[in-house]
């Protein structure tokens, strides 16, 4: 990130300034959500796997990363990841084990995040939140990896969607138990404290099998709820679209 866009991320968020910086922000947003639409537009049904950067591929959440995004991409569907390296790489490598689509929604930070080499396309973001909100857009169920803050904000606000039914109930899954042991705790503390409903325990798939992962979002899809599956739509020459190809 420019030190005049990490500037201008924190000037924005530090209160009301001047009309013409409001406007020339949210211009700056509108261009970020165009620039994703054409280059994400024509990816077919995908799966978005949230995960941390700080994982390498001799670690087990790596190799179960892999595997899980492997199994998925069978399944037809492109993997979707925040780009990076760590555990977003891992789920775009395993993408590419399966010959199947593998696409990266990098975000642009103070310490560079350079996109992963096992992707076929991505596209480079400046806000956290247009990111999360095409992450979602395209995705038709999400695996939640272990990470840090970032992975827990994009688990929980996609969950929050699902709960107040401003998002279709896509499946979810967390998996590595252990490692997210005290949330699942903590979650099902807020069930039994009325804070959430017992209802909404049910949004979430808890599991460390692959195989039963690929069950419940094939199943899924093979329901009633596949009717949803987009088939993409085709790019228009004359206006620059292109559709995305497989590398090697």
């Amino acid at each position: 990130m420019s030190d005049s866009l990490e500037k201008e991320e924190k000037d924005f968020l530090s209160g009301p300034r001047s009309r013409w910086k409001e406007l020339m922000y949210t211009w700056s947003v509108v261009k970020q959500f165009v620039k994703a639409f054409r280059t994400l537009h024509f990816i077919g049904p995908s799966i978005t796997v949230f995960g941390s950067a700080r994982f390498d591929e001799n670690h087990t959440f790596y190799k179960l990363t892999r595997d899980v995004s492997k199994e998925l991409s069978k399944l037809g569907f492109a993997i979707v990841t925040g780009g990076g390296p760590g555990l977003m790489e891992a789920a775009n490598r395993g993408a590419k084990d399966a010959d199947g689509l593998s696409i990266g929604c990098n975000i642009v930070l103070p310490k560079e995040q350079k996109p992963n080499p096992y992707l076929d396309e991505y596209v480079n973001i400046e806000h956290f939140f247009v990111r999360k909100e095409i992450l979602r857009k395209y995705s038709f169920a999400f695996i939640v990896m272990p990470g840090g803050f970032g992975t827990l904000d994009e688990f929980f606000e996609t969950i929050t969607l699902i709960q107040t039914k401003k998002m279709e109930p896509f499946p979810v899954v967390i998996m590595c138990k252990d490692f997210h042991r005290e949330l699942i705790d903590h979650i099902e503390f807020m069930a039994e404290q009325g804070t959430i409903s017992k209802d909404d325990m049910q949004l979430v798939l808890f599991t460390d099998d692959v195989v039963e992962v690929v069950k419940f979002i094939h199943d899924y899809a093979s329901g009633p709820a596949g009717l949803q599956l987009k088939k993409g739509y085709k790019p228009i020459w004359v206006l620059g679209e292109k559709q995305i190809k497989k590398k090697g």
